[in-house]
């Protein structure tokens, strides 16, 4: 690498975590501002409130806006050189535009690889934390307003819950029926069926069971039991920040799981799966957009590139938006919902790359 690639390298570098920097304490001074009655009032803790929200709160705004974060840098520092006539001074050298590239996708190379392990790995056990000091001292406790709840907990096993209360971990008027093929080989009701959080299982009350075995049939009851089921209580909580809060490996098998039990949300779940591998990708496009955009000198400099800049991320942040509503309410594949922003705007930024100064 030449003195050229780690100049432009550093720049890049250096101007988009400055600018996450920034962005950052203005967001953090701004939530604090907002939130602060509610860590009066509920006396939420000084060190739940630094280590438990903020320092979890700080790498997901990060990630979050890490490609707008990339377009403005790269915007920013790219209309400086130009400003500046040091694009001009590096392609009368000789060096081609193909070849000043090189850099930004370097820079642009670590910083998607950063995002990618960030999403797939940091943020969602940091998203834990701040989830759960999110329900205890900010937002009003979930309430699961579901009626008449059917899960396919396993293949060939079924359960029904008329209704779930979060506050006990408790759900009422519950059935579990075993069915081998089409045919039922069991099936148990109880009042109710409440989580034992100290013992890890589920405690069944005032239970039923029927035994099927052919043309024979055995009848079991009991006032109380403790068992293991192939779920948990986290499941009739709030499902979009239970899928922030696992990995790459978690979400996949969520997925799987959701799908088999015919979860009618699964499109959702895909759609957070498909953005941890497409945001990443994404930098690379901004950039390619933001350098050629941004490497012409014209009248208006370095707030019209920016204009112009801020005018194309959001419109990119739009059509994702929109076409994210179209797969979770319609529709719409979610992979190609997730990906037509990068597949429409890297047609964006191969006619500025091609229109740009060579």
């Amino acid at each position: 690498m030449k003195k050229l690639d780690l100049y432009i390298i550093r720049k890049f570098l250096g101007t988009f975590f400055f600018a996450i920097v920034l962005i950052i304490s203005i967001s953090v001074i701004f939530d604090f501002s907002e939130h602060i009655d509610e860590f009066i009032d509920k006396e939420a803790p000084l060190k739940a409130i630094l280590f438990d929200y903020y320092l979890n709160f700080i790498p997901y705004f990060a990630n979050l806006f890490s490609a707008l974060f990339t377009f403005i840098a790269v915007i920013f520092f790219t209309s400086k050189m130009a400003y500046n006539t040091e694009i001009i001074a590096i392609l009368s050298s000789g060096i081609s535009f193909r070849r000043m590239m090189f850099p930004y996708f370097i820079a642009a190379l670590i910083i998607g690889v950063f995002s990618f392990v960030l999403s797939n790995f940091i943020i969602p056990p940091a998203n834990a934390k701040r989830i759960e000091f999110n329900e205890t001292y900010i937002k009003k406790k979930f309430r699961n307003k579901e009626r008449n709840i059917h899960r396919q907990i396993e293949p060939g096993v079924f359960i029904y819950m008329h209704n779930w209360d979060t506050g006990s971990n408790t759900g009422y008027r519950f059935s579990l029926e075993s069915f081998e093929g089409k045919e039922l080989r069991s099936k148990l009701t109880a009042r109710n069926i409440k989580w034992n959080k100290e013992k890890n299982k589920w405690t069944i009350n005032d239970y039923f069971i029927r035994n099927i075995d052919g043309d024979k049939e055995s009848f079991e009851h009991g006032k109380k039991i403790d068992t293991t089921l192939s779920f948990g209580p986290k499941e009739f909580g709030r499902k979009k920040y239970l899928v922030e809060a696992m990995n790459f490996t978690e979400l996949n098998d969520y997925i799987d799981q959701q799908t088999m039990r015919g979860d009618s949300n699964i499109n959702a779940y895909k759609i957070e799966k498909y953005k941890r591998m497409a945001n990443p990708f994404s930098t690379f496009i901004l950039t390619l957009i933001g350098a050629s955009l941004a490497s012409r000198k014209i009248r208006g400099g370095m707030g019209l590139h920016l204009g112009i800049g801020l005018l194309l991320s959001f419109s990119f942040i739009l059509f994702l938006q929109i076409s994210v509503v179209f797969a979770t309410n319609g529709s719409m594949n979610p992979m190609l919902a997730v990906w037509l922003p990068n597949i429409v705007f890297t047609c964006v930024a191969l006619y500025l790359y091609r229109i740009a100064p060579k």
